[in-house]
């Protein structure tokens, strides 16, 4: 590694630290605008993702939207455009009116979007009663509660089955240690029933713990989700990457959410083999507040974040990051939700505000070298 101390560079010291000494190497063609599907949906959908669209074009990312209005299941014309492209923005999608599914769930298992991926994070600068807490949270998308798979037995009996199978439980496990390693993250705790359902939650670890011998330098645990979920909001600093199926998964995001600064601020990934679907982490429809102009957007302007890192994109996903970080910070201007009386639209003109001035800044101080 090189130090360099800032006296032996003082005119130029602010500004060569705050760009450090990253280097993106890209791959020929990269500058080219990659096509990328944006579904509006419902809610406050139409308004959060307006406020990505502004923030990307004064970043000037190279993003092509294909924008599908009135997405339906129910259409197979909508879902065959699905498939378009690899990647998805969705906004917010209502409950579906007649599938045993929400479209949401339809999403996940049309395109096999088997991770989902929730990093919870507490935000410089807003008071918690927990503060310095980053867990990301690894959830199996595909079966579990999540099956489908329900039916009356006897008039007044219900039967709803929980499938769980090794194949995706050791495809989740994976993920996540791989996850763990790439990242930089020292522990996974995966999270189960299996004191009860000894078959179902126990094929689950069985297939986590054989992952796990993989990765001896990665701490593993294993923890019931009833202590989890105490565990959670009594001292969240133990987790760092959590895993698990289905429903626990559900549950334990929102948890995180509500003690890192709520629904808001949360982002969510869905990843396969091959598509890849960005969205809020809650998936909060915010049907109360929808069109007036109150939602916080920031949520989905920290998907896209995680989406232009995945399409290979990182200095735009830094740039957005930062400014969307520093606007929540200095708390000038804030959303309902964070406590302040701004609009969504002020809000974003902030972020791009910034985003405008560190452009700026760049192209100016460009070309002065570094002679004291």
């Amino acid at each position: 590694s090189i130090y360099i101390q800032r006296k032996m560079i003082p005119r130029f010291a602010n500004q060569f630290f705050r760009r450090g000494f990253r280097t993106y190497l890209h791959r020929p063609g990269d500058a080219q605008p990659q096509k990328v599907t944006l579904i509006e949906g419902v809610g406050v959908g139409p308004e959060i993702c307006r406020s990505v669209r502004r923030v990307f074009d004064a970043a000037h990312c190279p993003i092509q939207w294909d924008i599908l209005k009135d997405f339906s299941f129910e259409e197979a014309a909508s879902k065959e455009l699905l498939k378009q492209n690899e990647t998805v923005l969705l906004g917010v999608l209502a409950p579906h009116k007649r599938s045993k599914y929400t479209e949401t769930t339809e999403f996940y298992k049309f395109l096999n979007l088997y991770a989902n991926i929730v990093h919870c994070f507490s935000v410089p600068g807003f008071e918690r009663r927990h503060q310095n807490v980053d867990i990301v949270i690894i959830r199996e998308n595909t079966e579990g509660e999540y099956s489908g798979v329900e039916h009356e037995v006897y008039p007044g009996v219900v039967e709803s089955l929980k499938i769980i199978t090794y194949e995706n439980s050791f495809n989740i496990a994976k993920f996540a240690f791989e996850y763990a390693y790439l990242a930089g993250r020292n522990k996974v705790t995966a999270v189960h029933k299996a004191n009860i359902m000894k078959l179902a939650d126990g094929l689950f670890l069985e297939a986590v713990r054989e992952v796990a011998k993989k990765y001896p330098h990665i701490e593993y645990e294993e923890m019931i989700i009833d202590n989890c979920a105490m565990q959670l909001v009594k001292n969240p600093w133990q987790f760092d990457v959590m895993l698990m199926p289905n429903l626990y998964g559900s549950i334990v995001q929102n948890i995180a959410t509500g003690i890192t600064g709520g629904p808001g601020l949360t982002a969510g990934a869905n990843i396969g083999t091959k598509y890849s679907l960005f969205e809020q982490g809650c998936r909060y429809t915010g049907t109360d507040i929808a069109g007036k102009n109150q939602a916080n957007p920031s949520a989905l302007i920290f998907a896209s974040v995680l989406m232009l890192r995945r399409l290979g994109l990182p200095r735009f996903a830094d740039l957005i990051e930062n400014c969307l970080q520093s606007t929540l910070a200095e708390q000038k201007v804030r959303t309902i939700d964070l406590g302040g009386n701004n609009t969504t639209e002020e809000f974003t003109n902030e972020v791009v505000r910034k985003i405008s001035e560190q452009l700026g800044s760049l192209t100016s101080n460009r070309g002065q070298g570094f002679s004291a």
